[in-house]
C-alpha cells in the first residue's frame, strides 16, 4: 500500500471512529497531538543520551583519523620501499597491508553499527517511556485521542491542542 493509501486508510478510520462517538456531542470529545520526536529531542534524558551518543562518536572519529593515518603511513612506505624488495618480500608485504585495510573497514564498520544499536535503544526506551506519560495525561485529563502529529498522519493540528511541551515537562518531572 503506498504512503497516500495509508494516509487515507487512516483519514478513513479516523471519521468511523469519529462517527462512533456520534450519540457524543463534540463538546465532549477532547483531542490532542503530540510530537513525539521533538519530545525525545527535546526531554533532559533525550539531550543526555544525545550528548553521550556524540562523545562516543568523537572518540570513534579520532580512532578513526589515528587508524587512518597509520594506513597511509604504512602504505607510503611501503611504496618507497618496494624497488628494493623482492618480489616475494613485496607481495607479503601488500598482503599485510590489505589485511590491515580489510580489519580497518571491518571496525569502522562494527563501530557504525554499534553506535547505531545504541541510538535505536536509547530512542526506544525514551519513547516508551514517554507513551506512558502521554497516556497518563490523557487518562487524567480526559482525552478522547491523543494522536501523533506527523505530517503523513496528521496533516494539521492547531496548535492549541498541541501538548508536546507538557509531555516534555511532565517526562522530565518524572525522572527526577
Amino acid at each position: 500500500m503506498t504512503t497516500y493509501g495509508k494516509r487515507i486508510g487512516m483519514v478513513i478510520g479516523f471519521i468511523i471512529i469519529v462517527g462512533c462517538f456520534g450519540v457524543v456531542s463534540a463538546a465532549e470529545i477532547k483531542i490532542a497531538v503530540v510530537d513525539i520526536q521533538k519530545a525525545m529531542n527535546e526531554c533532559n534524558e533525550g539531550k543526555e543520551a544525545k550528548k553521550a551518543l556524540q562523545k562516543e562518536m568523537e572518540k570513534i572519529q579520532r580512532q578513526f583519523q589515528e587508524k587512518q593515518q597509520d594506513l597511509q603511513t604504512m602504505e607510503t612506505s611501503l611504496k618507497k620501499q618496494a624497488p628494493m624488495l623482492t618480489a616475494e618480500a613485496q607481495e607479503k608485504k601488500g598482503k599485510e597491508f590489505q589485511t590491515k585495510v580489510r580489519d580497518y573497514q571491518r571496525w569502522l564498520d562494527d563501530n557504525q553499527k554499534e553506535i547505531q544499536q545504541k541510538g535505536a535503544g536509547v530512542e526506544r526506551e525514551i519513547s516508551i517511556a514517554l507513551l506512558k506519560v502521554i497516556k497518563k495525561i490523557g487518562e487524567e485529563e480526559g482525552f478522547t485521542f491523543i494522536l501523533e502529529k506527523n505530517e503523513n498522519i496528521v496533516l494539521f493540528a492547531s496548535k492549541t491542542i498541541e501538548i508536546t511541551d507538557r509531555v516534555i515537562k511532565a517526562f522530565d518531572a518524572q525522572k527526577k
